[in-house]
């Protein structure tokens, strides 16, 4: 029944600390190494002639490389905040630090299996492996909160069951105000930078993504929705397997939606705008968008030439009045109306109330930036654009500007994240995309689809 055959995940495997104490501690010693680091530097560069500044010994690559790998292995909202900062922060960051929390999107290691039993037998029961025919003990993902298992039932069901990182769920609020605390005092965050929304909306995205059973529901509210599409493919909840920590799914298959780059150019347009389409109904018919940009979440099945859809955890609706803000947000961008576009930014909530005109400027030119594929004639050209440079250009000027900085409400926050991430593996595809014709239809709430 069990398959404890070794991988290169079970080769990256730590224990999660599950207690606050052990999860305190594990902050205070980076702290201390931070601290020990600065000195040893110091010392150092003293010993060359040099006079350091205090900042310049704090954001060294090997201190923010510190603070990544810590929480990378505290996992949960330790880890989650690092990648909501890296997400939303951008160019604000110290280069290292942003660069090494980037990784935190995708890395983490996983739990062992002594630890992964307990988990399983406290929501099981003990003596649940009577259930199953196989159960791979052999994560074939891991991430933030959780990891995925292979099994197969005894009544012959093929599952692909998600465990929780045990104490994650009581540790997210301590954990999110440790972390921020630890960054604000080493001064590897920017003095003037705003963290408290992100706080709080780390919080709330955590404890949301925690509930297993809240993110069956999420799923099973998707199926519904994507019923009139038989492009996409869905997994089915097994109900008699999930709990709050441990989610049971129907095994779906399929190949990385990234191992396409090599399929004919036809194949790989058609798959890019089938998650345009589908995003643009996200927004504009659901009300609903699953927020999370992760490759991982997407993959692909040869045969029938379905996209599949995985992970529902980060899924977000959306009130009326800012999806129209978008609508017309969108609109303006491709006729180049900075008025509408300033009217509709001001709804969603980007602009503080004391923004002068050349700030307010810079955020209408990064968001002409990005809706440049919608006004493109024709297919866009993800592979040879230059686009994510002159964004990241764009951005920096915004960046120099901190006095006016203002983090964009969760909403907006969340669906830049899956816009982005899009974006990205279109790019990765060099996929060509019509993305105006795919927008035209929502453009005015009269003649939506």
């Amino acid at each position: 029944m069990r398959d404890d055959e070794p991988s290169d995940h079970a080769a990256t495997t730590a224990a999660v600390p599950g207690g606050r104490a052990s999860r305190l501690l594990r902050l205070g010693t980076l702290a201390g190494g931070v601290a020990g680091s600065m000195l040893a530097e110091g010392a150092r560069q003293f010993a060359q002639g040099k006079r350091p500044r205090i900042a310049d010994l704090l954001l060294t690559p090997a201190n923010a490389r510190r603070v990544a790998d810590q929480l990378a292995q505290l996992r949960g909202a330790a880890m989650k905040f690092g990648q909501l900062l890296s997400m939303d922060a951008g160019d604000l960051l110290p280069p290292h630090l942003g660069e090494i929390l980037a990784r935190l999107r995708a890395d983490a290691q996983a739990m062992p299996m002594s630890q992964l039993v307990g988990v399983l037998d406290a929501n099981w029961g003990k003596g649940w492996d009577r259930h199953f025919r196989r159960f791979s003990f052999t994560p074939v993902a891991a991430a933030s909160i959780g990891q995925v298992h292979l099994a197969e039932t005894k009544d012959g069901r093929r599952l692909a069951i998600k465990v929780q990182y045990p104490g994650i769920r009581r540790s997210i609020d301590s954990d999110i105000d440790n972390v921020a605390s630890l960054l604000r005092a080493s001064g590897l965050l920017p003095g003037g930078l705003d963290v408290g929304p992100l706080l709080c909306e780390a919080k709330r995205q955590l404890h949301a993504e925690a509930d297993y059973l809240g993110e069956g529901t999420w799923l099973s509210r998707y199926a519904g929705l994507l019923a009139d599409a038989p492009e996409f493919m869905l997994p089915e909840v097994h109900a008699d397997l999930t709990t709050a920590s441990v989610l049971a799914m129907s095994c779906m298959g399929g190949v990385p939606v990234e191992s396409l780059l090599h399929a004919p150019q036809a194949e790989r347009d058609r798959v890019a705008g089938l998650l345009f389409r589908l995003f643009f109904r996200e927004i504009f018919e659901f009300r609903l968008i699953q927020t999370d940009p992760n490759f991982a979440n997407y993959r692909y099945d040869c045969a029938s030439r379905r996209l599949i859809l995985l992970d529902f955890g980060a899924t977000r609706d959306y009130p009326a009045v800012i999806v129209d803000a978008y609508r017309r947000l969108l609109a303006g961008a491709i006729v180049n109306d900075r008025q509408a576009m300033s009217a509709a930014a001001s709804a969603i909530g980007y602009f503080r109330a004391d923004i002068g005109e050349r700030q307010r400027q810079l955020v209408l030119d990064v968001f002409l930036h990005a809706c440049e594929p919608l006004r493109h004639a024709g297919a866009h050209d993800f592979g040879s654009s230059d686009l994510p440079a002159r964004m990241r250009a764009a951005g920096l000027a915004l960046s120099t500007e901190r006095d006016s900085w203002h983090t964009p409400p969760a909403d907006a926050l969340f669906l830049h994240r899956k816009a982005g991430g899009l974006y990205l593996l279109a790019a990765r595809l060099k996929a060509r995309v019509d993305v105006g014709a795919l927008f035209r239809p929502w453009a005015s709430p009269q003649t939506s689809p």
